[in-house]
């Protein structure tokens, strides 16, 4: 079952739980349990997705129950009009706080894999980060023999793919757990040594404005258990606190 975070005659919001798919794509043919799907059986009642998560992402995940409002608060997110905080623990001691100011390359969406020449040229992107915390753990993995580590949280003021996947990999400090923009080592030293192997990247809230009624809406999101038992692993439960960060322990 899904945890069910909000939901009213419209929009139902969840906590998609890490490695889960939101819908059917072809660049991943193998998968076989998707949200939408899970979801809609959950319920009863078809869903439509208005954002999406990267599979290996958690977190809140917004759906409408009705296409126009789907359609609506899909408008909300292209117009970057949808305030989104997520937590990452990333490699490295970044600044205290920073703007990432980089132009990103198009990556086409699923369905525009097929058909026509899709426009790829970079597209504005920035990202407000935050360090909550830090640590350097005792462990050699590349050519030091210590590691660094930090809690962030992110703030992304525009939505591009894999914004911030690839923006905290142009600052040197990529994401724990991401095969595609990360550091293998550190992936590996992060599942063998600390038990996790998963994305440490979390969608924590989000704010925009009910279809309807107008209303500003606000969903927040705990943290999953693992991720929330790493964080406490590494001595960081206090400063995920102080953040306002809901941990499941």
């Amino acid at each position: 079952m899904l945890p069910i975070l909000y939901r009213d005659d419209l929009l139902i919001a969840i906590h998609k739980p890490a490695n889960l798919l939101v819908h059917r794509t072809v660049l991943d043919r193998h998968e076989t349990r998707f949200a939408v799907q899970l979801l809609r059986d959950q319920i009863g009642q078809r869903v439509y997705p208005v954002h999406r998560l990267d599979k290996g992402t958690s977190g809140a995940l917004l759906f409408a129950l009705d296409k126009d409002a789907g359609r609506e608060l899909s408008w909300q997110f292209e117009r970057q009009q949808v305030q989104k905080r997520y937590l990452a623990v990333v490699r490295g001691h970044p600044d205290a706080e920073g703007l990432i100011d980089h132009p990103l390359s198009r990556r086409p969406d699923d369905l525009e894999w097929i058909g026509e020449k899709v426009e790829t040229a970079p597209q504005a992107a920035q990202t407000r980060y935050r360090t909550l915390a830090t640590v350097e753990l005792p462990i050699m993995v590349e050519r030091y023999p210590s590691s660094r580590y930090a809690l962030l949280e992110l703030e992304p003021l525009t939505g591009r793919r894999h914004q911030l996947r690839r923006h905290l990999k142009h600052i040197a400090h990529p994401i724990i757990g991401d095969s595609t923009y990360g550091k293998g080592r550190h992936n590996r030293m992060f599942a063998d040594q600390l038990d996790c192997r998963r994305m440490l990247l979390a969608c924590l809230e989000m704010e925009l404005t009910h279809p309807v009624s107008g209303a500003p809406l606000r969903i927040a999101c705990p943290l999953e258990a693992g991720f929330s038992a790493l964080i406490e692993r590494l001595g960081w439960t206090d400063a995920a606190r102080d953040a306002g960060i809901e941990l499941t322990i």
